[in-house]
């Protein structure tokens, strides 16, 4: 039995039937959950619960069908509860968050059903039952419809009985499911959502809802792609505030340097100027630009060009891979915002390079990217060699390089060589962030190496400012 065949306890029409076919046809998740038929009339049950969160006003229905007992009861259980109530704020006329509760829903209610019939073996035997008598050809119609009627009017007494002996444990169950509902949907605005505050709603429009309900339904799950959006979501708020336009005067210093500066001169050497027996000496130091001054710590002198992220994935970088891919969707949110193109290179003892034209990148591909990790040793020279072929195209000159390890290996001389020599005629500079390890060889090919603890280490944050 099906959806189509008009079986409902709400006050559905047919826009709301037939906007539930055009929504489970893109959900493969919501496919399965009908597809695997955990009870008899399972998919209308769906339906129902999906028009109870889309429709302005759902209200049960007086009289239903006879074989609608069960779902009726569970659709009160469902709509009298408080946790309903408030997550329907979200889902009115939201095709999104309204399928996103109907899987979460529907699977809390697929087992919950599993663990009723496992404990009842009486109830797991009406079940079995009638799946087999669907699934026969009888000769006999009438007979066959006699039949599956008497076990199905068994099978709703034993159903709905058990529903009444476990009301409390089946309210749980779907307030676990509105839980894990509201979950899902912040996880997807933190992974599609950008650079500015409160924007997620206004970037989640801009996505095909097919894409988004396939997202969804991966973090949903897959509890990895969960705590990366989690993650992107933290370090995106990281890089609106080092994205955020710097006041003027707003340069801090941070140190001692030697330059001509004369605003930054330290006071010693001001006073050597003034004194006649020492301003001579400050005058030949200050033409070799050898008078000492305050470091000033401004805006960086970055190209605003593509952006390509070496990122270690050897065996030692498993624990921060959750991380790694969440700080990676930032700086990817940062292309794209900037309208950079943007290439990612994954490294061990090999590479899979992943291109990102003006930022954009698709569900297919950030679940794809959740999903893949390389494991091995680390192999430097791979991977700065894969960078330098990628800036070498057209549209990735003038790169910013970030270079992200927490390993040791060696570079040849040779390498080391042509890399200074490509860096320079390619005019791009290289940020390293080194994860507690030995600065040495990564110091030989960088332009600035920061070293931090993780990901989430503040440290770590000049990235955002490339």
């Amino acid at each position: 039995m099906t959806i189509k065949d008009n079986l409902t306890v709400l006050n559905v029409d047919a826009f709301d039937q037939r906007r539930f076919r055009e929504i489970l046809g893109l959900s493969k998740g919501l496919q399965k959950l009908a597809g695997e038929a955990a009870m008899p009339l399972f998919e209308p049950l769906l339906g129902d619960i999906w028009a109870s969160f889309y429709k302005m006003k759902p209200a049960l229905l007086e009289t239903v069908d006879e074989r609608l007992g069960v779902n009726k009861m569970m659709m009160e259980i469902i709509m009298d509860d408080q946790a309903f109530a408030s997550y329907r704020d979200l889902t009115r006329l939201n095709d999104l968050a309204s399928a996103i509760g109907t899987l979460k829903t529907g699977e809390q209610t697929r087992q919950w059903l599993a663990e009723q019939m496992e404990r009842d073996e009486g109830l797991r035997a009406l079940n079995q039952k009638l799946q087999e008598l669907a699934g026969q050809q009888r000769p006999q119609e009438e007979e066959a419809d006699q039949e599956a009627s008497e076990v199905m009017e068994e099978f709703n007494e034993k159903m709905q009985q058990t529903l009444l002996e476990n009301r409390d444990s089946y309210r749980e169950a779907m307030d676990r499911a509105l839980r894990e509902a509201r979950e899902v949907g912040e996880g997807l605005k933190s992974l599609i959502g950008g650079m500015r505050a409160g924007d997620g709603d206004a970037e989640m429009k801009k996505v095909p809802l097919r894409d988004k309900l396939l997202l969804a339904e991966k973090m949903a799950s897959m509890n990895q792609m969960k705590q990366i959006a989690e993650w992107a979501g933290r370090f995106k708020q990281a890089a609106r505030k080092k994205q955020r336009p710097k006041q003027r005067h707003a340069a801090a210093r941070q140190g001692v340097t030697t330059g001509i500066d004369i605003e930054n001169l330290l006071p010693a050497e001001l006073s050597l100027f003034t004194h006649p027996m020492t301003k001579i000496d400050f005058l030949r130091r200050f033409s070799e630009r050898q008078t000492m001054q305050f470091e000033q710590q401004g805006p960086e002198s970055l190209n605003r060009g593509p952006v390509v992220l070496c990122l270690d994935q050897s065996d030692s970088m498993s624990s921060l891979d959750n991380q790694a891919k969440g700080f990676a969707l930032a700086l990817l949110s940062i292309a794209k915002k900037q309208k950079r193109d943007f290439c990612l290179v994954l490294f061990s003892t090999r590479v899979q390079v992943f291109k990102y034209e003006r930022g954009e990148i698709g569900a297919a591909e950030m679940i794809r990217l959740a999903e893949t990790y390389l494991r091995g040793g680390t192999d430097f020279e791979l991977a700065l060699g894969e960078a330098l072929g990628v800036i070498s195209e057209s549209r990735f000159k003038q790169a910013d390089l970030v270079f992200v390890t927490d390993g040791e290996d060696r570079l040849t001389d040779p390498f080391l060589d042509r890399f200074t020599k490509e860096k320079k005629e390619k005019a791009f500079e290289v940020l390293s962030l080194l994860i507690g390890t030995k600065r040495e060889t990564v110091e030989s090919f960088t332009d600035r190496v920061i070293q931090v603890k993780d990901f989430d280490d503040e440290g770590s944050f000049v990235a955002f400012e490339v």
